[in-house]
């Protein structure tokens, strides 16, 4: 499995994964989506097996009061590549990402429902912060997980 900074001429690949990974009413506008990738403030990354995207995360991050802090805003992996550590490698490069941007801290919401993806976060080091009713459509709740970045920074 290879994990390499997203390219434009990915976004075709990248977005059909979208499709695959969220119902319409749960899935990123694609305009909004090629935003996301697109800004300065902003790294994706994507998953690849075999020559094929498996997977990909988008990070974005800004800066208030003098601290910078990281957003996941999405980790998707196809159906058929889960399980195999690749959610975990896209999480390691997005992290890396954010301490390349100074960020102190990552943060996200996931649907209070996505068992395997609470799993992921809370394995590599992320708590509980939080909850947010009706955040996501059909009025699903999201849980807000975080993980301070100084150790994970440093120690690399």
């Amino acid at each position: 499995m290879l994990c390499r900074p997203y390219r434009p001429e990915d976004f075709a690949v990248l977005y059909a994964i979208e499709e695959a990974c969220f119902e319409p009413e749960f899935r990123f506008p694609r305009r909004y989506m090629r935003q996301l990738v697109g800004r300065s403030s902003a790294a994706a990354w994507i998953a690849e097996e075999n020559s094929v995207m498996a997977g990909f995360a988008v990070l974005g991050w800004s800066t208030r009061g003098g601290a910078t802090v990281a957003y996941i805003e999405t980790i998707e992996v196809l159906a058929e590549h889960r399980g195999q550590g690749i959610g975990d490698a896209l999480l390691t490069c997005i992290e890396k990402s954010a301490c390349e941007a100074h960020a102190a801290l990552i943060w996200l919401h996931v649907d209070a429902e996505n068992a395997g993806a609470i799993r992921l976060y809370e394995a590599n080091g992320y708590t509980q912060a939080g909850r947010e009713e009706n955040f996501y459509p059909q009025g699903r709740a999201a849980l807000i997980y975080q993980k301070p970045l100084a150790g994970a920074c440093n120690s690399e």
